[in-house]
């Protein structure tokens, strides 16, 4: 029995069910009664009261002592619900069917809940997979493409005698009209515009390209309205032709243009920054594929009411997301063109996919002992509680009152197995090298100048 007069049970059913049946003591659940004739006291008036100080007595004379308890049943009986949840760590992902079966009347309660709880699946194949990811180690080209970048940056344009072509840049008189009216917004004299950027219309390009100083260029664009069928028509006078003429690469540019005196030093800078970002994608790479391919490895059939709990948390994510900027959901569907269902039908792939992979990197945990043990568990809250200026014991007090604490330890589960996977897993690039992900990790780590500090995983709001 639990200190608050209340015991449970818990019976595993077919269907990935379970019953807890729980029984509150008949002093306990009295205590329940008179809390709820206080809230009752609140809300009638009684000749001779004060709102709010009717004695129970009364009440159960002028409403029956029925109804006071009708009321303690509705309020108390999914807090005891979920006390039992949390006492016999049922991992439940639906609402309860909940079935009094004594107390109505009288004395002790007993009433039985009836949940469907996450499924323990098992997966074959997940130590064989074989996953392409970008490779991360930037090229001689991509380093030189960054240092043209940088080199145009500072580029100077001299007239050419020759047809124009992508990266010129034109002089130009423009005239746009629709329907025999000229367009201001589309219209300027001496305007200078670089060939195949595809400003201003997209035919624009295709129109200068080829064109030489002296032509007259006329052609006609589709309208950005879609419900305007007559075209834009433009004119537009080719004044001169000038070609990008980039600085020397020498040092000289390199310490005028650079915070770096060579060229050499800004290589070394240019393939360390590249380098970074080209590991960061290739981890994001890593971590969608190896989710696509767990997804695929799950042939079990997966809980309707996950999906459909995904579904939702993708939508009040997006609903959110509209909030903070400002914008009217109702505009949103006018603009997409989309209503609420046509939104659960396109998440309901992704959705599906997320459930398999969240029951798959569970079960990857389980099978090669990667759940987390109590320290690290305690490592784990305590570090969350410092980054709050909170107390670690409190905190785990907190989580373990909300019933979270087995949330937490899946999160951690979950993190480790697809550490571990990136561990064992093959991973090679474009052309079939192997590809080391830690590599990287490894070397910022030895270094004593750089202090990692990896946030904890948080709550994902798996307990129902």
């Amino acid at each position: 029995m639990n200190n608050n007069g209340t015991t449970s049970s818990i019976e595993f059913l077919d269907d990935n069910k379970v019953k807890l049946t729980v029984e509150v003591d008949e002093k306990e659940f009295d205590t329940a009664v008179s809390e709820a004739f206080r809230r009752i006291s609140k809300q009638v008036r009684i000749p001779g009261f004060r709102q709010g100080k009717v004695p129970r007595r009364i009440l159960e004379v002028q409403l029956g002592h029925q109804y006071g308890r009708s009321e303690a049943l509705r309020e108390e009986l999914p807090g005891y619900y979920q006390q039992a949840v949390v006492q016999h760590d049922v991992d439940v992902i639906d609402s309860p069917d909940i079935e009094i079966v004594a107390g109505q009347e009288g004395g002790a309660v007993v009433f039985d809940a009836t949940v469907e709880i996450r499924p323990v699946i098992e997966v074959a194949g997940y130590n064989g997979l074989r996953i392409e990811v970008p490779s991360p180690d930037p090229t001689d080209e991509d380093i030189d493409s960054e240092i043209d970048r940088l080199r145009a940056e500072h580029a100077v344009f001299q007239t050419v005698d020759r047809p124009a072509t992508d990266g010129d840049q034109v002089g130009i008189d423009i005239v746009g009209s629709h329907g025999g009216e000229e367009l201001p917004g589309l219209s300027a004299s001496d305007y200078d515009y670089e060939v195949g950027t595809g400003a201003v219309v997209a035919e624009i390009d295709e129109n200068l390209r080829g064109a030489v100083a002296g032509d007259e260029v006329t052609f006609e664009a589709a309208h950005p309205d879609p419900d305007e069928p007559e075209p834009l028509n433009f004119v537009i006078d080719v004044l001169d032709v000038r070609e990008a003429v980039l600085p020397e690469l020498d040092d000289s540019w390199a310490a005028e243009a650079t915070e770096f005196e060579t060229v050499d030093e800004l290589r070394a800078d240019i393939s360390e920054r590249l380098a970074s970002m080209k590991m960061s994608m290739a981890r994001r790479t890593a971590d969608l594929k190896i989710a696509e391919a767990l997804a695929d490895l799950v042939t079990e059939e997966v809980p309707e009411v996950m999906v459909t709990d995904e579904i939702n948390g993708r939508l009040q994510e997006l609903f959110g997301n509209l909030q903070e900027s400002g914008v009217d959901p109702n505009d949103y569907f006018a603009q997409t063109g989309q209503d609420i269902d046509q939104l659960r039908s396109e998440f309901a792939g992704s959705a599906e996919n997320a459930v398999k992979v969240d029951l798959a990197l569970r079960a990857i945990a389980a099978a090669e002992g990667l759940n987390p043990d109590d320290d690290t568990l305690t490592e784990t809250i305590d570090e969350m509680a410092a980054r709050v200026g909170a107390d670690g014991s409190e905190q785990m007090e907190r989580l373990r009152e909300l019933g979270q604490l087995s949330s937490l330890r899946a999160d951690l589960a979950k993190s480790k197995a697809l550490e571990w996977l990136l561990d064992n897993v093959e991973l090679i690039d474009e052309s079939g090298a192997a590809v080391d992900l830690r590599a990287a990790e490894s070397s910022e780590a030895a270094d004593p100048q750089d202090e990692a500090t990896d946030d904890a995983p948080t709550d994902d709001g798996d307990d129902q």
